[in-house]
């Protein structure tokens, strides 16, 4: 993980600001959805994105490394390995 130095505080509703210069890096624009993780001790934002990263199929769709894949997606991998 890299730490980019910028601390911003949690206001009275719970809400903090991600930075322009993070959400262009990112490509997040107003009205995206983040996925809110969390691991041991960390809050892990991420760009919501319901369907498959390779086809873009919403269609039994599985986990793997924190990626969505759908099944047919996986099927092709795996006839390739």
């Amino acid at each position: 993980m890299k730490s980019t130095g910028i601390v911003r505080k949690v206001d009275e509703l719970g809400r903090i600001v991600l930075p322009i210069e993070i959400r262009k890096v990112m490509g997040i624009k107003e009205r995206d959805s983040l996925e809110i993780f969390t691991e041991a001790d960390q809050i892990i934002l991420q760009k919501y994105q319901p369907a498959c990263i390779f086809c873009d199929n919403v269609d039994n769709i599985v986990f793997f490394n924190g990626k969505r894949i759908c099944a047919s997606c996986v099927e092709k991998l795996k006839e390739q390995l």
